[in-house]
């Protein structure tokens, strides 16, 4: 039976390639789009390129949205294998900034209800189809801005990157992913968290290292992993990383 996956915010940057690779491998995609017209040109630009991809509109300020996609999903696909947590703000534009004693509350709480409530919501939803797969994989987009061992370290490597309300969303899905994966450890079903690299997307800026057609790397990994592939960890590419 034919694979289904869902990726959020997948009409453009790191979603769209994912979806395009997923695709390329036989999966049946469904782009979760806020904006229908903008998914409705990625979902014409990947049928040009031979992958037929469903769409369905997915807003994660949305309180409804969770449940609009479950009757989607139950109702056309029955069952869900893959799902992709890839929407994300970082409303300030900037990740090199410090701004601990000065980020708004209103920014924290956007920022939280887009990187962390949503996917809570949307994945607790998700759930009784994606334990109707027969190997269910769950992804949640992260970064290695999310690492407190790092961020803590003498000499860290991502030290100047200190916004904060993007950071810690991202710190508060990796227990998500941590709980999650343990309360689901004796199941078919596998959660981590994945950061796909610093990448030249909306969020990511324009002197991101990493091209976005190279961006998918991490995602196709965690979500096509096999029955002895990890579980409950934080990856870019196959690499861990600490929490």
């Amino acid at each position: 039976m034919e694979k289904v996956a869902f990726i959020s915010g997948a009409n453009r940057g790191i979603g769209f390639e994912t979806a395009k690779k997923l695709a390329e491998q036989g999966i049946k995609v469904i782009l979760g789009s806020r904006d229908l017209n903008k998914g409705e040109i990625a979902q014409n630009e990947l049928a040009a390129l031979g992958a037929e991809v469903d769409l369905v509109q997915y807003d994660a300020k949305d309180m409804d949205a969770p449940q609009h996609v479950y009757q989607y999903i139950s109702e056309k696909y029955h069952k869900l294998d893959i799902l992709i947590n890839n929407a994300g703000v970082l409303l300030t534009g900037n990740l090199f900034v410090t701004n601990s004693s000065t980020v708004s509350d209103d920014d924290v709480k956007e920022t939280f209800q887009v990187n962390l409530f949503s996917v809570i919501s949307l994945t607790q939803a998700l759930l009784p189809l994606i334990k109707k797969s027969d190997a269910g994989r769950i992804v949640n987009v992260s970064t290695i801005l999310s690492s407190l061992t790092l961020h803590s370290a003498k000499d860290s490597p991502i030290q100047p990157a200190k916004e904060f309300a993007y950071n810690a969303s991202k710190t508060a899905l990796n227990a998500y992913t941590v709980h999650l994966a343990s309360e689901l450890k004796d199941t078919n079903i596998k959660v981590n968290s994945g950061h796909p690299g610093w990448v030249k997307t909306e969020l990511g800026g324009p002197k991101a290292p990493m091209d976005v057609k190279d961006s998918y790397e991490t995602s196709l990994y965690l979500a096509t992993l096999d029955d002895n592939g990890p579980n409950g960890g934080l990856f870019h590419k196959k690499d861990s990383l600490p929490w």
